[in-house]
């Protein structure tokens, strides 16, 4: 079990635990157009959508995932906590929904599958929620496009070197950066993560830097200010 402050996340079903990358999404995911409804694409163990439901006044937040544990899961952990009335979890590949929904959404969420090297596991389930054939960004994108709403945000987090591929997969839609965050270890490591936002509306992008920590558990305070209100710890 993984506690937050507001909700806990059973976790013991489910191929990719709770991480920081899920964490960083949940917490930075814009809200400026204050979203009436959010879709979390491929929810895992649930945590996004529940952050989201911690930190929006979102009146319905719908999330898909496929595989058969960690919908049952993701579905329990929405149940037992504060905003079950507003959290609901189908369990359906994207091409599925995509062919029933007709809905569209302000916000969509994801954290992506994205090891796109060609080694595996032997574990099926974890190499699902890990690499990105199971949800090729391509499609990710496809949906995002065909869901969002006039005035919607799309957020993600994805490996800095496929940065220049989601700009452009999105362009082709004409969805457009909103923020890009690039995420550090530490102040002397290689950024590893983009954190990154798109909108219909063509603007200038805001741009910045996240450093996670400067010393093992010695959390930057940019870190403790976006992810404060969730750990327990900080």
């Amino acid at each position: 079990m993984f506690q937050f402050k507001q909700f806990s996340i059973a976790q013991d079903r489910c191929a990719m635990k709770v991480g920081t990358d899920g964490v960083l999404l949940g917490a930075w995911t814009p809200l400026i157009n204050n979203p009436y409804n959010i879709l979390d694409i491929g929810t895992g163990t649930g945590v996004i959508a529940l952050m989201l439901a911690q930190r929006s006044h979102a009146e319905q937040i719908d999330a898909i995932e496929i595989d058969d544990e960690a919908y049952e899961q993701a579905t329990e952990n929405f149940e037992n906590s504060p905003w079950n009335d507003r959290l609901y979890c189908y369990h359906a590949g994207l091409d599925e929904f995509v062919d029933e929904v007709e809905e569209e959404f302000d916000l969509i969420v994801s954290n992506p599958p994205f090891y796109t090297e060609n080694y595996k596991s032997e574990n099926e389930q974890r190499d699902a929620a890990r690499f990105e054939d199971s949800l090729p960004f391509e499609e990710l994108v496809e949906a995002a496009d065909f869901f969002l709403s006039d005035h919607g945000i799309f957020s993600l987090i994805v490996p800095f070197k496929e940065e220049e591929k989601i700009i452009s997969l999105c362009k082709e839609r004409d969805l457009f950066p909103l923020k890009i965050t690039r995420v550090k270890g530490t102040p002397t490591t290689e950024i590893k993560r983009s954190l990154m936002a798109f909108s219909r509306i063509e603007q200038t992008p805001l741009s910045d830097e996240l450093v996670i920590e400067t010393a093992r558990h010695q959390y930057t305070p940019e870190y403790i200010a976006l992810t404060k209100d969730f750990y327990l710890k900080l």
